[in-house]
């Protein structure tokens, strides 16, 4: 239930007009009274003999009775209570005891209290009421409405509990606005899914992504096909922005535009330049990671650095100080968006979900320092600038691997709100961990594939010696691990990484090590992705030739022993407070 005190205004006969008319877009079907102050209001809806200019006159009689001099220069209240599309069809006696709830919360009306305003309840649809108030009190004082939008929130959490609707979290005023009934009514009339508002919110957070400057950004609106108005200074500098789409008009055949703090508080041209403090230059992701089998600037190249990045943010937003947190809590949804934007088809719908789920988990009254963020932000950048993967091949097991180590970080991030008590940040971020759980299923699927059946394909002796060596290394995992059908796939990439020089059961002990695995499907996938990326083995393993013994394999890639993964990673301070 979500109830919404609208701007006050000074005529009342105005808004009764609006509430007992079609509607903008017809929309308003059999306007009625549910409720008003004294039970007896006439109903223009339904009574012939009952007209607007009655109902308005005695709404404002109290007003009219003091002196001129008194009177609010704003004097009419107008409260919208809405249930969502899931919620069962209320009657009109229930929306009229949410009405009388209401006003009393809100202080228009308390029986409890004496003399109160008069109001009025209409419903002209099944999921919502108006309720119109005057704000003089019978006895000609004016009601204290301080705090009224938190008292009709607290009460519509309580209604929401009695009559067994969908239970809302409480929220603190962080999240992007939501779209008003004409524009959902201009989207259905133009036959699209989503509102302008909406569209043009993705569309930004995905063009702000890893972006440097200015220029970049616009640029990226541009190649977007958005219609960009800027706001200049005399000096010539930008001191804000709005967007529109092309075919989204006024009545006047005029594209309409959306400032940037209109579509999310963090989408302001300020605060996006928040997220360029302190970047450094570019660093070419396979430099960075040391990309086995892909080119520089290739999509797998920038999936695989994603997944590192990722990896060591797990660690900050676990362990760091909340406000270099919260900025890798951000930066992640940058992630998301630059994934969704590259992504091949089998997987680009759920990550479009996540990163839409995700939006409003990044953001709370925790104010993030922006600069620890940029391992994450350059990833996005990485992602962005590498293109669209093709779905297969290490572009695809890369996929999986970046999808595997981003569900592992959103439910973090999940944790970290819970723990701070921000209800509707860890609500979001769990939808979003669902949606990665489909995509990383639908990733994961052939290049996991080809690993089981290489581990099946394993000689006696050699799978003998990798549960030996699972056993050893991680004894309170290991029945578990032998019992998944992934398995199979863990071994096949002990058996590589032995081969590629690393100590086996020093790499699973490391990626297995202080990081959260309770939210796992499988474990032994989970340790699969976690040990090629950081042994720096192939995503892909459809093209190599079969594991045999560890001097052989190697022999075969022509590879050199590595250093193990431990002597390689860098601690949680580094990781928060020297990012890459």
């Amino acid at each position: 239930m979500i109830p919404r005190i609208q701007k006050r205004g000074q005529r009342t006969i105005g808004l009764l007009y609006y509430l007992y008319g079609p509607g903008k877009f017809e929309e308003h079907t059999d306007p009625h009274l549910v409720a008003s102050w004294d039970h007896n209001a006439p109903d223009p809806g339904r009574d012939a003999t009952a007209t607007l200019k009655q109902l308005q006159q005695l709404l404002d009689q109290p007003v009219e009775n003091i002196d001129p001099s008194q009177r609010p220069k704003k004097h009419v209240w107008h409260l919208s209570v809405r249930n969502g599309g899931e919620d069962r069809i209320l009657s009109d006696e229930e929306w009229g005891d949410v009405a009388r709830r209401m006003v009393s919360a809100a202080g228009i009306d308390d029986p409890e209290a004496g003399a109160g305003c008069r109001w009025a309840a209409v419903r002209h649809a099944d999921d919502h009421i108006h309720i119109v108030a005057t704000l003089v009190r019978e006895d000609g004082y004016k009601p204290d409405l301080d705090n009224d939008a938190i008292r009709v929130q607290a009460q519509a959490r309580v209604l929401e509990a009695e009559l067994g609707l969908r239970r809302l979290s409480k929220g603190d005023g962080t999240a992007a606005q939501r779209p008003t009934s004409a524009e959902r009514h201009k989207a259905e009339r133009q036959g699209r899914e989503r509102t302008a508002r909406e569209e043009l919110r993705e569309t930004v957070r995905r063009a702000v992504a890893g972006t440097r400057s200015d220029k970049e950004f616009f640029d990226r609106l541009a190649a977007a096909g958005l219609l960009i108005r800027k706001r200049t200074a005399p000096s010539g500098d930008v001191l804000g922005y709005k967007v529109a789409l092309p075919g989204d008009l006024n009545k006047d055949g005029e594209p309409v535009f959306y400032p940037g703090a209109r579509l999310a508080p963090d989408l302001s041209l300020p605060r996006i330049r928040e997220r360029w403090s302190g970047e450094a230059q570019d660093v070419p992701a396979a430099r960075r990671e040391g990309a086995i089998g892909t080119g520089p600037g290739s999509p797998a190249s920038a999936r695989r650095g994603t997944a590192s990045a990722v990896w060591q943010a797990v660690l900050v937003v676990e362990h760091g100080e909340d406000a270099v947190a919260a900025a890798h809590i951000a930066a992640a949804g940058e992630v998301l968006d630059a994934l969704a934007k590259t992504s091949a088809a089998y997987t680009r719908r759920e990550l479009r979900d996540a990163a839409t789920a995700f939006e409003r988990a990044s953001r709370s009254h925790v104010r993030a320092v922006r600069g620890h963020d940029r391992a994450l932000r350059q990833a996005a950048r990485d992602l962005v600038r590498g293109g669209p993967a093709l779905g297969r091949g290490e572009d695809g097991a890369t996929t999986a691997m970046a999808i595997d180590m981003l569900f592992f970080l959103i439910t973090a991030a999940a944790h970290w709100h819970a723990r701070r008590g921000h209800a509707q940040q860890a609500e979001a971020a769990t939808r979003a961990a669902e949606h990665l759980r489909t995509a990383y299923q639908a990733a994961a699927a052939q290049p996991l594939g080809v690993l089981h059946q290489r581990g099946r394909r394993l000689g006696r002796p050699i799978l003998q010696r990798q549960t030996a060596l699972l056993r050893e290394a991680l004894p309170e995992l290991a029945e578990q691990i032998l019992a998944e059908p992934g398995w199979y796939a863990l071994a096949a990439t002990l058996a590589e990484a032995e081969a590629a020089g690393h100590d086996p059961a020093a790499l699973l002990s490391d990626v297995a090590g202080g990081r959260e695995l309770g939210t796992a499907d499988s474990v032994s996938d989970v340790l699969v992705w976690r040990m090629r990326r950081s042994a720096e083995l192939p995503a892909d393993a459809s093209h190599l030739p079969e594991t045999g013994n560890a001097r052989s394999r190697s022999a075969a890639r022509g590879t050199t022993t590595r250093p193990s993964a431990p002597s390689r990673r860098r601690s949680v301070e580094e990781a928060s407070r020297k990012p890459r």
